[in-house]
């Protein structure tokens, strides 16, 4: 029998394995409630006052198949804007920022670290837009009709989108109006933003749900667009935005977080969790803006998958867990308390590079990733990548820049030469991308890039 000091020590050893075993999982298994993430286990966050790990599940019901149904369709508001779930009372959307929390800690990285490869996991493909009108695009701009408009003075150096306020909508203007001279309207069209009904800036570089003022911080997030690539680090977009920012809003806090080839399993999960490692002080006092280019890796890898095994199901489901990925980051946000003065979020539409034509070989450099041929099948999943993004951006009052459709035409089919018509040629069009990497913008590119977020901003 044992004696009441053995118990007492094996007891203790018990409970020393117990917090051992705590400290390793991090805390509350998925399902649990939390309050902050480090109740969670590893993996795990804390989001709407549950442990979950990112990317669990889809919130659209399940699976879109070859039809090119469109991620959850049944979430567009009406006019009168979204109910956007908060989880706090704080949590305002009438443009304001948003009270819901993260940190402060970590080193500023300026420069890359814990990276991959420069050539950002390779290069996205597009679309040839063979498919027909009940099918995703090309991804080269999008889709909806509108009426006869002006040229906008964006201060960007494309002819650009258009906008006269017109439309059905009671003169709302629409994504679609936007663009709609851009497009060779004999081609198929891109992805359908207006189903969600986005308040679109009248720049039409992006979407106007934010009156963006007063912040005290900027962190960038995403892959190497933000990092930057050799030969053009200087002209990164985040440091000509940064410089922006501090002509309007004064002497900012600055913090990178993103990483060549990241996708968007690396905001949240382990290994890399950058949101986690730029906000790991927990409340934020700052007013913080948040800025990220992500999803062109997880379309590299959605063209890969295609190449590997020709089964367009295989590459959507890859397509939902991104966008499933990207909206557990961005709920993470909102959790109550993580910011007490107010968070605002920008990000970008995904791109490609071959201007809307599917030829991925219209750059050279591609092939070396793998990626040569035509890929019409492509339009589905960017389709479905950039359409979850804007519902995304809907329902949560964030905004969104039209990345995919600004620099359509100034990618590899610019001179008109690919095996694929291009939808949004123009003849004396520019290159923007990078030759090297494909993918990645020149220094002419990081500009433009810059003057969009901006243009979202000062609106």
């Amino acid at each position: 029998m044992l004696d009441r000091r053995r118990l007492k020590l094996l007891s203790l050893v018990a409970a020393a394995a117990a917090a051992a075993l705590c400290s390793a999982c991090g805390g509350g298994a998925e399902g649990t409630s939390c309050v902050q993430d480090k109740d969670c286990a590893s993996g795990m966050v804390c989001i709407a006052s549950v442990c979950k790990k990112p990317g669990a599940a889809s919130r659209d019901g399940g699976t879109p198949g070859s039809d090119g149904a469109s991620p959850g369709a049944d979430a567009a508001v009406d006019e009168d804007g979204p109910a956007v779930d908060t989880g706090a009372d704080e949590a305002t959307t009438d443009g304001g920022p948003t009270d819901a929390g993260t940190g402060d800690g970590g080193a500023d990285s300026s420069d890359p670290s814990d990276s991959s490869d420069p050539s950002d996991g390779g290069v996205e493909p597009g679309a040839d837009g063979s498919v027909d009108a009940s099918s995703p695009s090309d991804g080269g701009v999008p889709d909806g009709g509108g009426s006869d408009a002006e040229t906008t003075d964006t201060g960007a150096g494309d002819t650009g989108p258009t906008a006269d306020g017109g439309g059905a909508d009671a003169g709302k203007l629409t994504a679609s109006e936007c663009y709609k001279d851009k497009v060779d309207p004999s081609l198929p069209k891109g992805p359908d933003y207006d189903q969600f009904n986005p308040v679109i800036g009248s720049h039409c570089l992006g979407t106007n749900h934010q009156d963006i003022a007063g912040i005290e911080k900027v962190v960038f997030l995403g892959d190497s667009i933000t990092v930057g690539t050799p030969p053009y680090m200087s002209k990164a977009y985040r440091l000509q935005l940064t410089d922006m920012l501090e002509a309007k809003f004064g002497k900012l806090e600055t913090k990178n977080c993103s990483a060549w080839g990241a996708r968007t399993d690396d905001l949240l999960l382990p290994s890399n969790q950058q949101i986690l490692t730029c906000f790991d002080k927990l409340p934020e006092t700052k007013r913080t803006l948040v800025v990220m280019t992500v999803g062109g890796n997880d379309m590299d890898a959605i063209a890969k998958k295609w190449i590997e095994t020709k089964d367009i199901q295989q590459c959507m489901d890859l397509a939902v867990r991104a966008v499933d990925l990207f909206e557990d980051a961005i709920d993470w946000f909102y959790e109550p308390g993580r910011f007490t003065n107010g968070v605002y979020i920008m990000f970008a539409s995904v791109y490609e590079y071959t201007d809307g034509s599917g030829d991925m070989g219209a750059c050279l450099m591609a092939g070396l990733e793998g990626l040569r041929g035509l890929w019409p099948e492509g339009a589905e999943p960017l389709r479905y990548l950039n359409e979850g993004f804007m519902r995304i951006a809907v329902a949560r009052q964030i905004d969104m820049v039209f990345l995919l459709e600004y620099f359509c035409g100034h990618g590899f089919c610019y001179d008109n030469k690919c095996a694929l018509p291009s939808p949004c040629f123009k003849a004396g069009n520019e290159l923007w991308l990078d030759a090297l990497t494909c993918i990645h913008p020149n220094d002419k590119g990081h500009t433009e890039l810059a003057k969009m977020f901006m243009a979202v901003v000062d609106e």
